[in-house]
Parts: structure tokens; sequence; C-alpha cells
């Protein structure tokens, strides 16, 4: 019972919600800058940026990986919360899957059978699945911490969440210079690099988020 009322009281509590909804506004805007800073340092635009911008496989990445950034982000602030359900948060999680499931259902129809093994192992499939944890090291980071002004009854589902937000992040500036823009690549490589994300994320929110 006094559990209970631990967390009722904490729910109520208005200003640890404030300073909790300003520290992850904070995180992502320094996450944002960390992995833009490591991006442009280490990575770069494709040295075809301006015609891939014209291309409509190359911004359907953005169609996916932006809402996973934004979806992910709202369903921190709950996940930050003791006791609190996710509801509309946690259905937009699934934007991004379905937009992706849908351009590939598409791009099956379009692209000949032979070619399919082909594109789906593309020429970046290392790079993709290395460049994208490293970049989402320092948006990580700083979800984490942020979320040490919350307190998540749940801390590893917190901390994958967490994960999942620093990985958009890392898989946006990514994608602006990875040069296998199908569907196809993207379902196979993206995923298994932001699931080891999110597993970092898990593993820092058991050993950080604790309460």
């Amino acid at each position: 019972m006094k559990t209970e009322m631990l967390i009722e009281s904490l729910v109520q509590d208005v200003p640890v919600g404030w300073k909790l909804e300003r520290s992850v506004t904070l995180a992502m805007t320094v996450g944002n800058i960390v992995a833009g800073i490591m991006f442009f340092v280490g990575i770069g635009f494709r040295s075809d940026i301006a015609y891939a911008l014209e291309t409509a496989r190359f911004l359907l990445k953005f169609a996916v990986t932006l809402p996973l950034v934004i979806t992910a982000t709202a369903a921190i602030m709950r996940a930050a919360r003791p006791g609190a359900s996710f509801g509309l948060s946690g259905w937009g999680l699934a934007i991004a899957p379905v937009v992706l499931m849908s351009a590939v259902l598409i791009e099956l129809m379009v692209v000949p059978s032979s070619h399919w093994v082909k594109t789906i192992v593309g020429s970046n499939a290392r790079n993709c699945v290395t460049l994208i944890p490293i970049l989402s090291i320092g948006p990580l980071a700083c979800l984490l911490l942020a979320l040490r002004q919350g307190a998540p009854t749940r801390p590893g589902l917190a901390g994958a969440i967490a994960g999942l937000a620093a990985s958009g992040i890392a898989a946006t500036f990514y994608a602006t210079n990875c040069t296998d823009d199908s569907p196809l690549f993207v379902i196979t490589w993206y995923p298994l690099a932001t699931g080891v994300v999110v597993m970092l994320g898990y593993l820092g929110g058991l050993r950080f988020l604790r309460w």
C-alpha cells in the first residue's frame, strides 16, 4: 500500500513532470548536436546528395526515421513516469514499421525477384550496422541522463525506448550518407542496427534508472 501511495504522489507531482520534460528536450537537443558533430566530422553526406534528394527511395528513409524519433520521444515521456500507461504514444511507435513495410511491399512488386538478394545485401551493410550504433552513443547517453529526472517503474523498458529514439536520430544522419536506398535494404539492416542500440538502452536503463 505504501508503494502504491508513493507512485500516486509521484504521478501527481507537476514540478517533477515539468523538470523531466525540460530535461528530455535538452537531451534531444544536445544528443542531436553530438550525433551531428560526429557525423559531419567523420562521415559526411553522400557525394550525390543533390540527386538523391530528388528520388522517392531516398526520401522514404526519412519517412521512417523521423517518425521513429518523434514517436519514441513521446513514449519516453510516458515511460519515465511511474505507473503510467502508453496509450496513443505506444500505438504511435507502429508508424515507422508500417510505413517501411508498405514501402517494401511496393518494392517487391516493382523490382524483379532476381534482384531481391542483391538489393538486400547492398553495398553498405557493414557501415549501417556499425555507424548507426556509434552515432547513437551521444543521444542515448543524454536521454538516459534525462530519464534520471523521472521515476520509471520499468527502467529497462524506459532505456529501450530511449534506444529507439537515439537510433532514430543516428539513422536519420546516416541515411544521408548511405547510398543503398531500397526499402529492402532498409528493412534488413536498419532494424538490426536499431536493435543493437535498443539492447544497449535496455541494459543502460537497468543499470542507471533503478530507484
